[in-house]
């Protein structure tokens, strides 16, 4: 027996309600509306965002795979608290990683692909944020050079790495200490000196810059930690 137009319009209305929960309260971890190692109940969070606990179940799931939830038996379901060490050692992570997309980038990036992460560029560069020099802070998905940068080296393998088992994390990270003093229009001008030798083809020192840019962002972050 087929589905009916019924079930076909209630099967979209569960992913359009499950999509807009998954999309609110991943940005609400990820920004820290909801603290690192907050106990999450099901119940509560179906309520605060409005769904039943069938889709908020699917989200909790899709929230898990991201690394941003962690479930331990007989204790519950948790916002993922990075210690120190953890995030230091994440970054050497993201260093190596993020340094093999920039060099893959420089040979696979079409041109039109280059131009448009120099726009997008020009555009992070308008933001008052950055103009003051007080934060950095990047929307998901394509308006996130980094997420650029993974796209750009063409390697699904590289792709599924970066995205499903570190991005999150780094998200996370990034919006809690993103606003160091003079370094955000410092960040900017990292990120146009990569864009510059991507675009130069020069995949050695592509690589070279994005390395040194996420060691900088690492020793930031713990310089920040020391001072806490």
């Amino acid at each position: 027996m087929g589905a009916t137009e019924d079930d076909t319009q209630g099967a979209d209305t569960f992913r359009t309600l499950a999509d807009k929960a998954l999309a609110q309260l991943q940005e609400d971890i990820v920004c820290g509306a909801i603290a690192p190692g907050t106990k999450l109940s099901e119940t509560r969070l179906a309520e605060r965002y409005g769904v039943s606990r069938g889709p908020m179940r699917e989200v909790i799931r899709c929230l898990e795979s991201r690394k941003l939830l962690e479930r331990t038996a007989h204790v519950g379901t948790r916002v993922t608290s990075l210690d120190p060490a953890a995030l230091s050692q994440l970054y050497y992570v993201r260093e190596a990683l993020e340094g093999m997309a920039a060099h893959l980038a420089a040979t696979a990036m079409s041109e039109d692909e280059i131009t448009a992460i120099q726009e997008l560029l020009a555009t992070h560069e308008r933001q008052q944020d950055i103009q003051r020099d007080t934060a950095y802070f990047q929307y998901e998905g394509d308006l996130d050079f980094h997420y650029r940068i993974f796209e750009g080296s063409h390697n699904h393998a590289l792709q599924e790495t970066l995205t499903n088992e570190i991005y999150y994390l780094l998200r996370m990270s990034r919006y809690r200490y993103s606003g160091v003093h003079k370094r955000p229009q410092q960040a900017l001008a990292e990120h146009r000196q990569i864009v510059e030798a991507i675009a130069e083809r020069d995949a050695e020192l592509a690589e070279l810059l994005m390395r040194r840019h996420i060691s900088r962002a690492r020793r930031n972050i713990e310089n920040q930690i020391g001072d806490q």
